[in-house]
């Protein structure tokens, strides 16, 4: 007879290889338990390892078109889906045409360190980022062929260690990108401690961040990028948005578009942020705008309507710019008009 466990991991793979991950998880599967099964983020490299660079940007602009329409103008990119150096920079280099080509301002993020390759630990993949990716990134961005903003780790029990994290980072950061980090999802890291040490602008997920990390992060000024869908999509239990905000943490929200939750819509994502996280409107709103500017180093130019910065607005079809969050799912009837660098770039 079958272990559980053993009958769990083949009945993932075969579930895997038939719907992908996202189905997996409504039917009851835990994230590392996917991860484990070679799911997750390992079934999303291997597809986009084998992917052109055409048909990742394609699928990348539709993307782009579908958030636009929902009244987004200012994107976070990650690559993290190679774990290889070729892969990461096939990435980089379809952020890099976007943010050239589109509409939409864009803020890319290298994340090597999403998950460690079959065959190496922490350590190895940790050095293999150091001695030999970010090197590459460095030559690239002076020779003007891709411009990167931001480092990213998945630190996280099983995949990043707070050691290999922390030195992952401190490189990155000597390189001159802004530390914005995945930390204290699953399991309680000291991720947030952490970042707030080195003095990350930005660290996402936190549904398990403890007391210390939060004030931590208050006194740092490190924003906290909480993510709804996320937690809505996993089952986890939602980021202590209140706490957050009680103790003067600047709180942004994000909707973690990627395979496990697949979300267009900020719209969307304020909603579940005001049900679950019991935010109000005005702080969704600003936690959606000012504050996500902030998140990405770019609150002296975006985020809000001021003499000076970039002109980015939606124009909506309402009494109250409330019901773009009441009105759940409805955005699509209330946004008339999306403009960015004071340009429509979308007219219902």
């Amino acid at each position: 007879m079958l272990s559980k466990h053993c009958f769990l991991k083949k009945r993932l793979k075969k579930e895997l290889t038939v719907l992908g991950n996202a189905s997996c998880q409504l039917a009851g599967a835990t994230y590392m338990e996917i991860h484990q099964a070679g799911g997750g983020i390992n079934f999303t490299v291997e597809h986009t390892r084998q992917a052109s660079e055409e048909e990742l940007f394609c699928s990348f602009q539709q993307r782009l078109q579908c958030m636009m329409r929902a009244g987004t103008t200012l994107v976070e990119c990650k690559s993290g889906y190679g774990l290889n150096l070729e892969t990461e920079l096939k990435m980089l280099r379809v952020i890099e045409r976007a943010r050239r080509q589109g509409p939409i301002s864009i803020s890319a993020t290298y994340c090597g360190a999403h998950s460690v390759p079959k065959g190496k630990t922490a350590t190895e993949a940790a050095d293999e980022i150091i001695n030999n990716h970010l090197p590459k990134l460095k030559e690239l961005g002076s020779r003007g062929e891709i411009h990167v903003d931001n480092i990213d780790v998945f630190c996280e029990k099983g995949v990043f260690d707070l050691n290999s994290t922390r030195r992952i980072l401190q490189s990155g950061k000597d390189l001159g990108l802004q530390i914005n980090f995945h930390g204290d999802e699953l399991h309680p890291m000291k991720a947030a401690e952490l970042g707030a040490e080195l003095g990350a602008q930005a660290i996402s997920h936190l549904e398990e961040v403890s007391d210390e990390g939060i004030a931590a992060m208050a006194t740092a000024r490190s924003s906290a990028v909480l993510l709804p869908t996320t937690a809505y999509m996993l089952r986890l239990k939602q980021p202590r948005a209140r706490k957050m905000l009680d103790e003067g943490v600047i709180v942004a929200l994000g909707s973690d578009f990627n395979p496990n939750a697949y979300c267009l819509s900020m719209p969307m994502v304020m909603h579940l942020a005001c049900v679950n996280m019991r935010m109000s409107m005005p702080e969704a709103l600003a936690a959606a705008t000012i504050n996500a500017a902030y998140a990405l180093g770019k609150s002296h130019t975006h985020g809000s309507l001021e003499v000076g910065k970039q002109g980015d607005l939606i124009i909506i079809n309402s009494s109250r710019w409330e019901h773009l969050i009441y009105q759940f799912g409805g955005h699509h009837e209330l946004i008339e008009y999306v403009i960015a660098k004071g340009k429509v770039i979308y007219k219902k």
